[in-house]
């Protein structure tokens, strides 16, 4: 007789968020939660913190007060996904995040490196179903920026994917005029 397969427990963004609320996950552990399961993030290395730092910077020299600029903070990208892009540009003002996380985005970025392939295909599917309009990953790995554009929510993918590499400026879909150079966004090698 055939055993019944074991299935994981899939969580949603509001059992999710319960976890933290009874203290079962505290407000600093590094997870998300993705396509239902809790993922735990890896520790920063100095490039990426870098990176982060870069990209929060160039963005917000080339938009300026015309959206917000989230570091690390959730994002509810759906019912069962609530990542945490190093990057999230969302619509303002800041305080409209007072009392709740966002459930869209204009842009998100993840700096990668050890977790290239996650962010490449869990994340991209992710944030493509979630409709965000314009993905960066910024791949420490081969010192480039993949921008992925025209998500296909229900595919959960993107259609327009290209490569940036330093010596190249990025325009950010989102706002007419604003783009970023590669150069800015990368740490030194």
């Amino acid at each position: 007789m055939a055993q019944p397969a074991h299935v994981e427990p899939r969580y949603t963004a509001q059992s999710y968020f319960a976890l933290v609320d009874s203290g079962v996950l505290r407000h600093d552990d590094r997870v998300e939660l993705l396509e239902g399961v809790i993922v735990t993030m890896s520790p920063q290395s100095p490039r990426h913190a870098s990176a982060t730092t870069r990209v929060a910077e160039a963005i917000r020299d080339a938009i300026g007060k015309r959206a917000v600029i989230r570091v690390q903070s959730p994002l509810i990208a759906g019912p069962r996904s609530v990542p945490e892009p190093d990057i999230a540009v969302v619509t303002g003002p800041a305080s409209a995040y007072d009392d709740a996380h966002p459930d869209a985005a204009l842009l998100v970025v993840e700096i990668a490196d050890s977790f290239l392939p996650q962010d490449r295909l869990t994340k991209a599917a992710v944030y493509a179903a979630a409709g965000i309009p314009e993905y960066w990953l910024v791949n420490l790995r081969d010192d480039q920026v993949e921008v992925l554009r025209s998500p296909d929510p229900a595919a959960g993918n993107f259609r327009d994917c290209r490569t940036a590499r330093r010596g190249e400026r990025i325009g950010i879909a989102a706002f007419t005029g604003a783009s970023v150079l590669v150069d800015d966004l990368l740490p030194g090698k």
